[in-house]
């Protein structure tokens, strides 16, 4: 029909098109309950995790009974500390197990190798510095045994809690007013020319640098055998989160937050500008390869040497199948104990 001469135009939509909105309108709202659903999934996963989590923490401090003990007797503190834990295991009735002899005569409890801790304990306490609680996740790593570190030296990352908190941390312990950390770890398997392996677990980091030489050496970095490059330099630090403020901290690496799941890689005074330290997700198998060097190179895994590397010789590194489980008590946060360690005061303005 015309009207003055035109033909009106339509003002609806054509049939097609509206469908194809009715279907968009649809299609956004279906989105949105799908992303509503998966967020009150999460949500409720991490409800049941944490429910989860204090009901752990609620048996091991109901049922806890057996505690291995490992003491730093060179700290100068030892003597006082033994007195207040053989008061504490009175007071809560636990058994303790102790891998020195001496000390275990002194406390009054059973002699045992560290290393047959992790099938007849429920926790380790861990007292000295952070080699102690390294010496302890050595023998512990594979099991769901948590540790402890209680502080007698000075740094201490992993010894967060202070001598004179001892008997504050211990109360808390048998009351359950604590969590459960889990730790990642690594396992390094050096492969040597020969034909011969060492193997070594590593919660904190792995060095290998030149140990009575100073000249530089080649080192070639794989990342799931993928080729990142060769470094002319003096050595190189594979650290785990944990490790990332000891060692590789000192050599420009990034602090790893302890969720993280991933590794850091530095190497130690490349001779070019553009290197840099970088982090790789823990699923990685990371490889090093000694490509050229005038004397032998020396592996240290955790602090402790382990064993000198060659021309020719491989690293490879992976994820540890478990992490370690460390005891965190209240007021000894991640954060907290950073800011205590490094000095950082905010501005003083």
């Amino acid at each position: 029909m015309k009207k003055n001469g035109r033909t009106p135009r339509g003002g609806g939509a054509r049939p097609g098109a509206r469908r194809g909105g009715q279907r968009a309108n649809c299609l956004v709202v279906f989105l949105n309950t799908l992303i509503n659903r998966t967020s009150l999934i999460n949500l409720s996963k991490k409800i049941v995790h944490h429910l989860l989590a204090r009901w752990i923490v609620a048996f091991y401090s109901h049922f806890m009974k057996k505690v291995g003990v490992i003491i730093n007797p060179k700290r100068a503190q030892a003597k006082d500390t033994i007195q207040q834990l053989a008061d504490a295991a009175r007071r809560y009735d636990w058994q303790l197990f102790c891998e020195q002899s001496d000390i275990a005569t002194e406390l009054g409890c059973v002699a045992l190798d560290v290393e047959a801790f992790a099938d007849e304990v429920e926790l380790v306490l861990a007292m000295g510095g952070d080699g102690t609680v390294l010496y302890a996740a050595r023998a512990l790593l594979g099991s769901s045994v948590p540790v402890l570190g209680i502080n007698l030296g000075r740094l201490g990352f992993l010894t967060a809690v202070a001598e004179e908190e001892l008997v504050k941390a211990l109360d808390q312990v048998a009351g359950g007013g604590f969590e459960l950390l889990e730790r990642e770890a690594a396992m390094t398997k050096l492969k040597k020319v020969d034909g011969t392996t060492v193997e070594r677990p590593a919660l904190n980091d792995v060095v290998m640098s030149w140990g009575g030489s100073s000249r530089i050496v080649q080192l070639g970095l794989k990342v799931d055998e993928e080729q990142v490059g060769q470094f002319s330099c003096d050595g190189i630090i594979i650290s785990t989160p944990t490790g990332s403020t000891g060692h590789a901290l000192s050599n420009g690496g990034p602090i790893l937050h302890p969720a993280i799941h991933g590794f850091g890689i530095s190497v130690i005074c490349p001779h070019t500008l553009s290197s840099r330290p970088m982090v790789v997700p823990n699923r990685s198998r990371i490889e090093v390869e000694v490509v050229r060097c005038h004397k032998a190179l020396l592996l240290s895994v955790d602090g402790q040497d382990c064993a000198t590397v060659e021309e020719g010789d491989r690293l490879e590194l992976v994820r540890y199948p478990k992490p370690l489980q460390m005891v965190q008590l209240p007021g000894h946060s991640y954060f907290q104990t950073l800011a205590q360690k490094l000095g950082w005061q905010g501005s003083v303005v």
